[in-house]
């Protein structure tokens, strides 16, 4: 007999590997390398979202490991631009690389049918060894090369078929800087990793994300068919069924605690993986509050976690000496609930205002 999770399980199982039952002390560089890498599209939510996170997390301890190189900004789950160690570059890209391949074809293949795709990626090697480029400056190169191509077809050809990584300035908090783009080996100094493990990325995506379905580390990754994957694993993987009847799969010495374990109020950045991660994900979001927190146009609003789940958005204003904590709010939450909230914006307003001098929290639904 397979035994059922509740919902409010999955929830606090989920809120302890991601580190938000209790703040962590890993040191910046392990934590990025537990989480198998923070969504990044903007530069400042991956300090956010360690700040939430890690114990006395210093924007100083992110900026000089990209300023160092141990880790980077590249296209990796979903094609969409992650932060990940160094190692996790090198081995998780070459993984990934259908995910890549997928999203070109749907994005730019009528515009690259008559294409040699390996010749344009030779051609976009050869210039971004030399220097970094914005991906208009490449475009734009590459398109002297090929003048009957659309320069952003070309571009984007060149960043599906290289593991392209973002260079500072670009992801450095309080600088600002183009997103100029070389390639993982030219910026790390080594090669993509030979024959990468794709049962060793499922198995850290469940340390960080499950118990999950395979659909789910199909939305996680990007990839298809890791049906075959799984079932070789099964005999080491414990089984389980959500409140719908799904199969769960899970590590055994993975952290599952009681679904009544207190979970304290936590600010989620713009973007968090924990919203991206999953077919299902009423372990975190209800249904109903998606629309709320997924815009139109593609941005996943910071949310405010209360009791373990999404219960309001919020963002962050400043305008000369003063900060504005805007938060709104999906239902009416108890007293001690917004006592909890508020001491927590105050740490939030030390790490991304600390020098504010007037700090003004508004609270609506």
């Amino acid at each position: 007999m397979t035994f059922t999770l509740s919902t409010r399980a999955l929830n606090r199982a989920l809120l302890a590997r991601q580190l938000l039952l209790i703040r962590s002390n890993l040191p910046v560089r392990a934590a990025v390398e537990h989480l198998v890498g923070l969504q990044a599209q903007a530069p400042n939510p991956p300090y956010v979202a360690l700040w939430t996170r890690l114990q006395h997390f210093r924007h100083e301890e992110l900026s000089q490991l990209l300023m160092d190189r141990s880790v980077v900004r590249i296209a990796l789950m979903r094609s969409t631009l992650h932060l990940v160690t160094a190692d996790d570059c090198v081995t998780l890209r070459p993984l990934l690389q259908p995910v890549q391949e997928r999203g070109l074809k749907g994005a730019f293949g009528k515009k690259l049918a008559e294409l040699d795709l390996d010749a344009l990626a030779a051609a976009g090697r050869a210039l971004l060894d030399q220097q970094p480029l914005t991906f208009s400056e490449l475009g734009k190169r590459m398109q002297a090369l090929w003048p009957q191509s659309d320069a952003t077809a070309l571009s984007q050809a060149v960043r599906c078929r290289l593991p392209l990584v973002q260079v500072p300035p670009r992801g450095i908090w309080g600088s600002s800087g183009q997103a100029a783009h070389t390639t993982a080996e030219a910026w790390l100094g080594r090669p993509l990793a030979e024959g990468p493990d794709l049962a060793a990325m499922l198995l850290r995506y469940l340390a960080a994300f499950g118990p999950a379905s395979v659909k789910d580390m199909q939305v996680w990754s990007g990839l298809t068919r890791l049906r075959e994957i799984i079932e070789q694993l099964r005999p080491s993987l414990l089984t389980f069924r959500d409140e719908q009847g799904q199969e769960l799969f899970d590590l055994p010495d993975a952290p599952r605690p009681d679904p009544t374990a207190p979970a304290p109020p936590r600010f989620l950045s713009e973007f968090d993986n924990m919203l991206l991660s999953y077919e299902d994900r009423t372990r975190i979001l209800a249904d109903e509050d998606k629309p709320l927190v997924f815009t139109e146009n593609g941005i996943i609003r910071a949310t405010l976690l209360v009791d373990g789940f999404v219960c309001g958005i919020w963002s962050v204003a400043q305008k000369r000496q003063t900060a504005t904590l805007t938060i709104t709010l999906f239902r009416p939450i108890a007293e001690e609930q917004l006592a909890a909230i508020q001491a927590e914006a105050a740490q939030l307003f030390d790490f991304i205002a600390p020098d504010a001098q007037t700090r003004d929290i508004r609270i609506s639904y």
